[in-house]
Protein backbone atom coordinates (compact mmCIF):
# COMPACT_ATOMS: atom_id res chain seq x y z
CA UNK A 1 0.00 0.00 0.00
CA UNK A 2 3.01 2.28 0.40
CA UNK A 3 4.52 1.83 -3.06
CA UNK A 4 2.59 4.75 -4.53
CA UNK A 5 4.17 7.02 -1.91
CA UNK A 6 7.74 6.09 -2.97
CA UNK A 7 7.87 5.92 -6.78
CA UNK A 8 11.66 6.36 -6.84
CA UNK A 9 12.21 3.37 -4.57
CA UNK A 10 9.93 1.25 -6.74
CA UNK A 11 11.82 2.31 -9.88
CA UNK A 12 15.13 1.47 -8.21
CA UNK A 13 13.92 -2.03 -7.36
CA UNK A 14 12.86 -2.55 -10.97
CA UNK A 15 16.28 -1.37 -12.18
CA UNK A 16 18.19 -3.69 -9.83
CA UNK A 17 16.09 -6.65 -10.88
CA UNK A 18 16.72 -5.86 -14.53
CA UNK A 19 20.47 -5.72 -13.92
CA UNK A 20 20.38 -9.07 -12.14
CA UNK A 21 18.53 -10.69 -15.00
CA UNK A 22 20.51 -9.05 -17.78
CA UNK A 23 23.91 -8.06 -16.35
CA UNK A 24 25.80 -7.30 -19.52
CA UNK A 25 23.89 -5.92 -22.44
CA UNK A 26 22.94 -2.72 -20.68
CA UNK A 27 26.56 -2.11 -19.76
CA UNK A 28 28.36 -2.88 -22.99
CA UNK A 29 25.97 -2.52 -25.93
CA UNK A 30 27.79 -5.53 -27.35
CA UNK A 31 27.07 -6.67 -30.86
CA UNK A 32 28.28 -10.27 -30.43
CA UNK A 33 27.58 -12.39 -27.36
CA UNK A 34 29.00 -15.79 -26.47
CA UNK A 35 27.59 -17.95 -23.68
CA UNK A 36 29.77 -20.82 -22.49
CA UNK A 37 29.94 -23.46 -19.80
CA UNK A 38 31.21 -26.90 -18.82
CA UNK A 39 30.68 -29.80 -16.44
CA UNK A 40 27.10 -30.89 -17.06
CA UNK A 41 25.97 -34.09 -15.35
CA UNK A 42 22.67 -35.29 -16.81
CA UNK A 43 21.71 -37.03 -13.54
CA UNK A 44 21.59 -33.60 -11.87
CA UNK A 45 19.22 -30.71 -12.63
CA UNK A 46 20.65 -27.86 -14.68
CA UNK A 47 19.02 -24.71 -13.31
CA UNK A 48 20.91 -22.42 -15.68
CA UNK A 49 19.35 -23.24 -19.06
CA UNK A 50 16.68 -20.56 -18.68
CA UNK A 51 19.31 -17.97 -17.73
CA UNK A 52 21.48 -18.94 -20.70
CA UNK A 53 18.43 -18.68 -22.94
CA UNK A 54 17.60 -15.25 -21.51
CA UNK A 55 21.08 -13.99 -22.40
CA UNK A 56 20.16 -14.32 -26.10
CA UNK A 57 23.70 -15.20 -27.06
CA UNK A 58 24.76 -15.47 -30.69
CA UNK A 59 26.42 -18.83 -29.93
CA UNK A 60 26.80 -21.23 -27.01
CA UNK A 61 30.13 -22.99 -26.49
CA UNK A 62 30.59 -26.25 -24.62
CA UNK A 63 33.87 -26.15 -22.69
CA UNK A 64 33.96 -29.90 -22.03
CA UNK A 65 32.43 -32.54 -19.75
CA UNK A 66 29.19 -32.16 -21.65
CA UNK A 67 28.14 -35.47 -20.11
CA UNK A 68 29.72 -37.72 -17.50
CA UNK A 69 30.08 -41.03 -19.28
CA UNK A 70 33.59 -42.24 -18.38
CA UNK A 71 33.22 -45.24 -20.66
CA UNK A 72 34.77 -46.93 -23.66
CA UNK A 73 31.35 -48.37 -24.54
CA UNK A 74 30.06 -46.23 -27.39
CA UNK A 75 26.44 -47.31 -26.94
CA UNK A 76 26.53 -46.03 -23.36
CA UNK A 77 28.26 -42.83 -24.44
CA UNK A 78 25.68 -42.20 -27.13
CA UNK A 79 22.89 -42.79 -24.59
CA UNK A 80 24.27 -40.05 -22.35
CA UNK A 81 24.26 -37.57 -25.23
CA UNK A 82 20.75 -38.62 -26.21
CA UNK A 83 19.59 -38.08 -22.62
CA UNK A 84 20.99 -34.54 -22.71
CA UNK A 85 19.31 -33.84 -26.02
CA UNK A 86 15.95 -34.57 -24.39
CA UNK A 87 16.40 -32.09 -21.53
CA UNK A 88 13.72 -29.41 -22.14
CA UNK A 89 15.95 -26.44 -21.34
CA UNK A 90 18.71 -27.65 -23.61
CA UNK A 91 16.24 -28.44 -26.39
CA UNK A 92 14.95 -24.86 -26.22
CA UNK A 93 18.50 -23.48 -26.38
CA UNK A 94 19.31 -25.63 -29.39
CA UNK A 95 16.22 -24.35 -31.19
CA UNK A 96 17.40 -20.74 -31.00
CA UNK A 97 21.19 -20.73 -30.64
CA UNK A 98 24.04 -22.29 -32.65
CA UNK A 99 26.10 -24.61 -30.44
CA UNK A 100 29.78 -25.50 -30.83
CA UNK A 101 32.41 -26.79 -28.43
CA UNK A 102 34.95 -29.33 -27.29
CA UNK A 103 35.16 -32.28 -24.94
CA UNK A 104 37.04 -32.94 -21.71
CA UNK A 105 37.89 -36.18 -19.95
CA UNK A 106 34.42 -37.37 -18.85
CA UNK A 107 32.82 -37.06 -22.29
CA UNK A 108 36.08 -38.13 -23.93
CA UNK A 109 35.52 -41.36 -22.00
CA UNK A 110 38.31 -41.64 -19.41
CA UNK A 111 38.85 -39.64 -16.23
CA UNK A 112 42.02 -37.55 -16.70
CA UNK A 113 42.44 -39.41 -19.98
CA UNK A 114 44.85 -38.50 -22.74
CA UNK A 115 46.64 -39.98 -25.71
CA UNK A 116 46.42 -43.58 -24.50
CA UNK A 117 42.61 -43.84 -24.27
CA UNK A 118 41.89 -46.84 -26.46
CA UNK A 119 38.43 -45.76 -27.68
CA UNK A 120 39.29 -42.17 -28.61
CA UNK A 121 38.65 -42.57 -32.36
CA UNK A 122 35.22 -44.05 -31.77
CA UNK A 123 34.44 -41.48 -29.09
CA UNK A 124 35.32 -38.69 -31.49
CA UNK A 125 32.69 -39.84 -33.98
CA UNK A 126 30.01 -40.04 -31.28
CA UNK A 127 30.96 -36.53 -30.12
CA UNK A 128 30.74 -35.19 -33.68
CA UNK A 129 27.34 -36.86 -34.05
CA UNK A 130 26.14 -35.03 -30.94
CA UNK A 131 27.50 -31.74 -32.31
CA UNK A 132 25.65 -32.36 -35.61
CA UNK A 133 28.85 -32.25 -37.67
CA UNK A 134 28.06 -33.46 -41.22
CA UNK A 135 29.31 -36.89 -42.22
CA UNK A 136 31.32 -35.40 -45.09
CA UNK A 137 33.05 -32.80 -42.90
CA UNK A 138 36.88 -32.90 -42.84
CA UNK A 139 36.56 -33.08 -39.05
CA UNK A 140 35.35 -36.65 -39.46
CA UNK A 141 38.69 -37.69 -40.95
CA UNK A 142 41.11 -35.70 -38.77
CA UNK A 143 42.43 -36.93 -35.45
CA UNK A 144 41.04 -34.80 -32.62
CA UNK A 145 37.96 -32.60 -32.31
CA UNK A 146 39.69 -29.21 -32.67
CA UNK A 147 37.99 -26.78 -35.04
CA UNK A 148 37.83 -23.17 -36.24
CA UNK A 149 34.59 -21.17 -36.46
CA UNK A 150 34.28 -17.69 -38.00
CA UNK A 151 31.61 -15.07 -37.35
CA UNK A 152 30.99 -11.57 -38.66
CA UNK A 153 29.66 -8.75 -36.52
CA UNK A 154 29.88 -4.98 -36.85
CA UNK A 155 32.11 -5.37 -39.88
CA UNK A 156 34.66 -7.35 -37.84
CA UNK A 157 35.63 -11.02 -37.90
CA UNK A 158 35.49 -13.09 -34.73
CA UNK A 159 37.21 -16.47 -34.81
CA UNK A 160 36.55 -19.17 -32.22
CA UNK A 161 39.36 -21.73 -32.02
CA UNK A 162 38.15 -24.85 -30.24
CA UNK A 163 41.11 -26.88 -28.96
CA UNK A 164 41.34 -30.58 -28.16
CA UNK A 165 43.38 -31.01 -24.97
CA UNK A 166 42.68 -34.76 -24.73
CA UNK A 167 43.37 -36.67 -27.93
CA UNK A 168 47.13 -35.98 -28.05
CA UNK A 169 47.86 -35.11 -24.42
CA UNK A 170 50.86 -36.93 -22.96
CA UNK A 171 50.86 -38.60 -19.56
CA UNK A 172 50.77 -36.49 -16.43
CA UNK A 173 53.35 -36.72 -13.63
CA UNK A 174 51.82 -37.67 -10.25
CA UNK A 175 53.04 -35.67 -7.28
CA UNK A 176 53.85 -38.14 -4.51
CA UNK A 177 55.66 -35.60 -2.36
CA UNK A 178 52.69 -33.38 -1.55
CA UNK A 179 48.90 -33.31 -1.34
CA UNK A 180 48.67 -32.14 -4.95
CA UNK A 181 47.52 -34.66 -7.53
CA UNK A 182 50.02 -33.74 -10.26
CA UNK A 183 53.24 -31.81 -10.67
CA UNK A 184 54.66 -30.22 -13.83
CA UNK A 185 56.43 -32.52 -16.25
CA UNK A 186 60.15 -31.90 -16.77
CA UNK A 187 60.48 -28.92 -19.14
CA UNK A 188 60.17 -30.06 -22.74
CA UNK A 189 58.65 -33.45 -21.90
CA UNK A 190 55.25 -34.27 -23.38
CA UNK A 191 52.59 -32.32 -25.24
CA UNK A 192 49.03 -31.14 -24.81
CA UNK A 193 48.03 -30.45 -28.41
CA UNK A 194 50.31 -32.66 -30.52
CA UNK A 195 52.20 -31.53 -33.62
CA UNK A 196 49.32 -31.53 -36.11
CA UNK A 197 47.12 -29.41 -33.84
CA UNK A 198 49.98 -27.03 -33.02
CA UNK A 199 50.63 -26.51 -36.75
CA UNK A 200 46.93 -25.89 -37.32
CA UNK A 201 46.76 -23.41 -34.45
CA UNK A 202 49.71 -21.44 -35.79
CA UNK A 203 48.04 -21.14 -39.18
CA UNK A 204 44.76 -20.03 -37.63
CA UNK A 205 46.35 -17.41 -35.39
CA UNK A 206 48.36 -16.01 -38.30
CA UNK A 207 45.23 -14.85 -40.12
CA UNK A 208 45.51 -11.03 -40.35
CA UNK A 209 41.84 -10.64 -41.29
CA UNK A 210 40.63 -11.75 -37.85
CA UNK A 211 39.92 -9.02 -35.30
CA UNK A 212 39.10 -11.20 -32.26
CA UNK A 213 40.42 -14.68 -31.42
CA UNK A 214 38.55 -16.72 -28.82
CA UNK A 215 40.50 -19.83 -27.80
CA UNK A 216 38.51 -22.59 -26.09
CA UNK A 217 40.56 -24.90 -23.86
CA UNK A 218 38.84 -27.51 -21.72
CA UNK A 219 41.46 -27.08 -18.97
CA UNK A 220 42.79 -23.89 -17.41
CA UNK A 221 45.65 -22.11 -19.10
CA UNK A 222 46.77 -19.47 -16.57
CA UNK A 223 45.91 -21.03 -13.20
CA UNK A 224 48.49 -23.76 -12.61
CA UNK A 225 49.33 -24.04 -8.90
CA UNK A 226 46.45 -26.24 -7.77
CA UNK A 227 47.88 -29.59 -8.87
CA UNK A 228 44.90 -30.66 -10.95
CA UNK A 229 44.82 -30.82 -14.73
CA UNK A 230 45.97 -27.63 -16.45
CA UNK A 231 48.39 -26.35 -19.05
CA UNK A 232 50.88 -25.72 -16.24
CA UNK A 233 51.56 -29.45 -16.06
CA UNK A 234 53.39 -28.90 -19.36
CA UNK A 235 55.25 -25.61 -18.74
CA UNK A 236 56.97 -25.66 -22.12
CA UNK A 237 53.54 -25.79 -23.78
CA UNK A 238 52.48 -22.70 -21.83
CA UNK A 239 55.54 -20.87 -23.11
CA UNK A 240 54.91 -22.14 -26.62
CA UNK A 241 51.38 -20.75 -26.78
CA UNK A 242 52.38 -17.40 -25.31
CA UNK A 243 55.26 -17.11 -27.77
CA UNK A 244 52.95 -18.12 -30.60
CA UNK A 245 50.51 -15.33 -29.72
CA UNK A 246 53.39 -12.86 -29.88
CA UNK A 247 55.03 -14.18 -33.05
CA UNK A 248 51.78 -14.40 -35.03
CA UNK A 249 50.63 -10.98 -33.77
CA UNK A 250 47.24 -12.57 -33.15
CA UNK A 251 44.71 -9.86 -32.41
CA UNK A 252 42.64 -9.59 -29.25
CA UNK A 253 42.97 -13.11 -27.87
CA UNK A 254 40.94 -14.40 -24.93
CA UNK A 255 40.89 -17.94 -23.52
CA UNK A 256 37.76 -19.72 -22.27
CA UNK A 257 38.26 -22.78 -20.05
CA UNK A 258 36.36 -25.16 -17.78
CA UNK A 259 36.92 -28.41 -15.86
CA UNK A 260 37.46 -27.12 -12.32
CA UNK A 261 33.97 -26.92 -10.77
CA UNK A 262 34.79 -23.37 -9.79
CA UNK A 263 34.64 -20.29 -11.98
CA UNK A 264 37.11 -17.42 -12.03
CA UNK A 265 38.86 -14.89 -14.24
CA UNK A 266 42.65 -14.90 -14.54
CA UNK A 267 44.85 -12.25 -16.13
CA UNK A 268 48.51 -12.15 -17.19
CA UNK A 269 50.70 -9.53 -18.84
CA UNK A 270 52.69 -11.46 -21.45
CA UNK A 271 55.91 -9.78 -22.63
CA UNK A 272 55.57 -8.76 -26.27
CA UNK A 273 51.77 -9.03 -26.25
CA UNK A 274 49.99 -5.72 -26.72
CA UNK A 275 47.06 -6.63 -24.47
CA UNK A 276 46.58 -8.62 -21.25
CA UNK A 277 45.89 -12.33 -21.70
CA UNK A 278 42.62 -13.31 -20.00
CA UNK A 279 41.55 -16.85 -19.10
CA UNK A 280 37.86 -17.10 -18.12
CA UNK A 281 37.07 -20.38 -16.37
CA UNK A 282 33.38 -21.34 -16.31
CA UNK A 283 32.61 -24.55 -14.39
CA UNK A 284 30.26 -26.17 -13.64
CA UNK A 285 26.77 -26.06 -14.96
CA UNK A 286 25.19 -28.70 -12.71
CA UNK A 287 27.64 -29.16 -9.84
CA UNK A 288 30.27 -26.95 -8.27
CA UNK A 289 32.90 -27.23 -5.56
CA UNK A 290 30.77 -25.48 -2.95
CA UNK A 291 33.21 -26.35 -0.14
CA UNK A 292 35.98 -24.42 -1.90
CA UNK A 293 38.13 -22.74 0.76
CA UNK A 294 40.94 -21.35 -1.36
CA UNK A 295 43.87 -22.26 -3.58
CA UNK A 296 46.77 -20.25 -5.02
CA UNK A 297 46.46 -18.59 -8.42
CA UNK A 298 49.10 -15.96 -9.16
CA UNK A 299 46.98 -14.56 -11.99
CA UNK A 300 43.56 -14.47 -10.29
CA UNK A 301 41.69 -11.36 -11.40
CA UNK A 302 38.28 -11.95 -9.83
CA UNK A 303 36.61 -13.61 -6.91
CA UNK A 304 36.15 -17.38 -7.14
CA UNK A 305 32.58 -18.46 -7.89
CA UNK A 306 32.04 -21.72 -6.01
CA UNK A 307 28.50 -22.37 -7.18
CA UNK A 308 26.85 -23.45 -10.41
CA UNK A 309 27.46 -20.84 -13.11
CA UNK A 310 28.01 -20.11 -16.78
CA UNK A 311 30.08 -17.53 -18.59
CA UNK A 312 29.19 -14.70 -20.92
CA UNK A 313 31.56 -12.93 -23.27
CA UNK A 314 30.20 -9.77 -24.86
CA UNK A 315 32.20 -8.18 -27.66
CA UNK A 316 31.72 -4.55 -28.61
CA UNK A 317 33.49 -4.18 -31.94
CA UNK A 318 32.86 -0.43 -32.12
CA UNK A 319 34.61 0.27 -28.81
CA UNK A 320 37.06 -2.63 -29.33
CA UNK A 321 36.39 -4.13 -25.92
CA UNK A 322 34.97 -7.21 -24.24
CA UNK A 323 32.97 -7.65 -21.07
CA UNK A 324 33.28 -11.08 -19.46
CA UNK A 325 31.08 -12.26 -16.64
CA UNK A 326 30.19 -15.30 -14.59
CA UNK A 327 26.47 -15.78 -13.98
CA UNK A 328 24.74 -17.89 -11.35
CA UNK A 329 21.14 -19.13 -11.09
CA UNK A 330 18.58 -16.38 -11.54
CA UNK A 331 20.87 -14.37 -13.80
CA UNK A 332 22.94 -13.05 -10.88
CA UNK A 333 26.26 -11.45 -11.81
CA UNK A 334 28.90 -13.16 -9.64
CA UNK A 335 32.15 -11.85 -11.19
CA UNK A 336 33.11 -9.75 -14.19
CA UNK A 337 35.88 -7.88 -15.98
CA UNK A 338 35.98 -5.25 -18.70
CA UNK A 339 38.77 -5.79 -21.24
CA UNK A 340 39.87 -2.88 -23.43
CA UNK A 341 42.16 -3.65 -26.34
Amino acid sequence: MQLHKSPFKFSLIIFLLACALSPLTAQTNANFTIAFGSCNKTSLPNLLWDDIQAAKADIFIWGGDIVYADTDNMKKLKAYYEELNEVPGYKRLKSTTPIIGTWDDHDYGMNDGGVHFKAKKESQQVFLDFMNVPQDSPRRAQEGVYASHRYKSGGKTIKVLVLDTRYFRSDLTPDHSSSRRNKPNPYGQGTILGKAQWDWLERELSDPKVHYNVIVSSVQFLSSEHGFECWGNFPHEVDKLEQLLVSTQAKNVIILSGDRHISEISKKEVPGLAYPLIDVTSSGLTHAYRKFSGEPNTYRHSSVVAQESFGLLEINTEKNQMFVSLITDGGVLAASSLIKF
